[in-house]
């Protein structure tokens, strides 16, 4: 049984193709049994079980690195391996997968307030990426993926915009509770964040929400306005981050400055005569 040898193309599209089904079905909301596939593809593959759970573990690296959802319960152990991302490239390329991620589902109406985990780090060696990988993971651009998908942009802000009003009704505060705003709806986009909303206390807290379906780690875009708004007034500014929109949404939040947190990078210019 090959426990340790590496990965040949072959056994990477195998594995990979699995994987894929997998988050599919995750998607979907469908079933399915973990261990009956991996015993599967040990029979396939002649790998040992403790060899291909390892093996999901760096495909989940390898989505995340691309700013995808990845299956739960395998959590990322990093190997950028460049063959895995070149199977991974052709296998979403040619399949619908991408199309299925794009789509927000059934919007999910808050049942409590937001929950915050803590922000990723930052990668502060960047360059350490090989260069063939960070072409294809150009290719993805979540943040342009999410930022071009309207629906999924206002179902973020409508959870949050409804977590704030129950957050605040749950400690006794209706009455700031009836004075969250959706400000980007109500107003336009101008403001430079989306939602108006206090602390328990009634101090104004101005919520810029990103929302993603993929990873925790997926980037997002942020206009110049929204970074000036967020210099201009980094006491009562915070930035929500929610990921993983399509399943069970996390979250997390930014104070100003972002530069603090992220690593900001010029995409594009204004030209003007």
């Amino acid at each position: 049984m090959n426990a340790w040898n590496d990965w040949q193309e072959h056994e990477n599209e195998i594995i990979v193709e699995d994987y894929l089904e997998m988050l599919r079905l995750e998607l979907q909301g469908q079933k399915y049994i973990k261990a009956e596939r991996n015993r599967i593809l040990q029979e396939r593959l002649d790998r040992s079980e403790g060899s291909i759970e390892f093996k999901h573990q760096n495909i989940s690296a390898a989505m995340d690195r691309l700013g995808l959802p990845i299956i739960q319960g395998y959590k990322p152990r990093g190997n950028y391996q460049t063959l895995l991302f070149e199977v991974l490239d052709r296998q979403l390329q040619n399949g619908d997968l991408l199309e299925e991620i794009s789509r927000p589902g059934e919007f999910k109406k808050p049942e409590t307030g937001i929950r915050f985990d803590s922000p990723p780090p930052i990668n502060q060696n960047p360059g350490q990426i090989k260069p063939k990988i960070q072409r294809i993971a150009r290719k993805f651009d979540p943040a342009k993926r999410d930022a071009q998908n309207r629906e999924l942009g206002e179902a973020g802000e409508k959870y949050v915009y409804l977590a704030e009003k129950y957050r605040l009704s749950q400690d006794g505060k209706d009455q700031l509770a009836d004075r969250v705003r959706w400000v980007s709806k109500e107003d336009g986009d101008g403001a430079g964040y989306d939602i108006l909303s206090f602390t328990l206390e009634g101090e104004e807290r101005w919520l810029e929400v990103k929302t993603t379906i993929g990873s925790i780690r997926a980037g997002f875009w942020i206009t110049q306005n929204e970074l000036a708004v967020s210099n201009e007034n980094p006491d009562i500014y915070r930035l929500v981050r929610l990921f993983d929109f399509r399943r069970k949404p996390g979250a997390f939040k930014l104070k100003p400055p972002l530069r603090d947190h992220v690593n900001l990078h010029p995409t594009q210019y204004y030209a003007s005569f």
